[in-house]
Formats: structure tokens, C-alpha cells, sequence
């Protein structure tokens, strides 16, 4: 039992430094969060949310990493991958309640912090600097969307690539065929790329 606790507490201590460089939070407010996470362990390829499900949870990604994808005319269409130190949601289902348009599965074994949506809003309620907590999470996702779409529009294929290339983690971890899906293009057309490229 003690070795458990050992492992979830060093877990968590890795969500306590994320939280820590996002907001000043005191000891009585940090046990309140706490109190509200648990620990999931997620196989690689298991679903996390599948189409037509309604997000009910927010994740912080300890070690792996998770893809959103859905299901086009030519197969899975991977639009986003999120890794180590993530904080996120399916915020399009989570916030309206609306069923998701995407499946979420590990890339790899992975292990998240998990914390309810009932117990996300008691948060809010109850620890007001976790609503700036919020705030600033919501603020840098849109501003990595916002980067991600002005790219789709203004860069190559090949310039795409080239930012990605920054991402090693990414590189090592999704396929081939996942990345070029979510650089926009076909796996022959990267393929070419990284030819050119070398």
C-alpha cells in the first residue's frame, strides 16, 4: 500500500510543478485540487473518448502521449497529438455537451491525471486561482491553434514539415502516415519531402 502511495504521490508531484509554473497556489489549495485527481493508466492504441461519447474529463499527460483523430473517406485522419506535460480536454464536447467528433487513443502506454468535469467546476468555485489556472491554459491552446492554422495557410507542405521537425517527439512517435495526416498531406507526398530534405 505504502508503494503505491510512494508512486502516486512522485506522479503527482510532476502535475504539482506544472500547476506551479502556470499559477501561485498555496499549500490548502493545492491538497483542494489534489483531492479532486485521480491516476489512469491507458494502454497503447485504447480509446480515451470515442466518437459520439460526451467529454466528461480534463487530462494532464504524465509520460506517453494521445491522438485525436476521425474517420474520413480515405481512413483515420489524425488532426492533433498531445504529449508529456499536456493539459487538455475535448473542449468542442466538454464545454457545449455535445457528443465528441473525434476518438482520442494512446500513441503509447501512457499515464494521465484525470480530473472529473463536476469536480473541475467545484474547483472553480471553491479555489479561485484555478480559474486562472484555467485562463491561461485556454489561452495558450488557442494561441497554438491559431499558429497551427496561419501555417496551414501561409506555409509548404515542406515548411510544415521543417517546424515539425522541432517536435522530436512527435517524429520518434506517431507513424508516418499519422504525421503526414496531420501536416495535411499524403504519406507519398511526405515521403518525398524527407527524400528532398536528407
Amino acid at each position: 500500500m505504502r508503494l503505491k502511495n510512494d508512486l502516486l504521490k512522485k506522479l503527482m508531484e510532476k502535475f504539482v510543478k506544472f500547476i506551479k509554473t502556470m499559477v501561485g497556489i498555496d499549500e490548502t489549495e493545492l491538497k483542494i485540487v489534489l483531492s479532486k485527481c485521480r491516476r489512469k493508466n491507458v494502454s497503447k492504441g485504447t480509446l480515451v473518448l470515442k466518437k459520439g461519447q460526451i467529454a466528461q474529463q480534463y487530462f494532464f499527460i504524465i509520460s506517453g502521449g494521445l491522438r485525436f483523430y476521425y474517420e474520413g473517406e480515405n481512413g483515420e485522419n489524425t488532426t492533433w497529438v498531445v504529449f508529456e506535460d499536456e493539459f487538455f480536454t475535448e473542449i468542442s464536447s466538454l464545454n457545449p455537451q455535445k457528443p465528441t467528433r473525434f476518438n482520442i487513443s494512446a500513441v503509447e502506454d501512457t499515464e494521465l491525471v484525470v480530473i472529473d468535469r463536476k469536480d473541475m467546476e467545484f474547483l472553480y468555485a471553491h479555489v479561485p486561482v484555478w480559474q486562472e489556472f484555467s485562463r491561461k491554459i485556454w489561452e495558450e491552446t488557442s494561441v497554438r491553434m491559431i499558429d497551427q492554422i496561419l501555417k496551414f495557410q501561409t506555409l509548404t507542405a515542406e515548411e510544415r514539415y521543417l517546424e515539425f521537425m522541432n517536435n522530436t517527439e512527435m517524429l520518434k512517435k506517431i507513424p508516418v502516415k499519422q504525421l503526414a495526416s496531420v501536416l495535411g498531406i499524403t504519406p507519398n507526398a511526405l515521403s518525398r519531402i524527407r527524400k528532398n530534405i536528407r
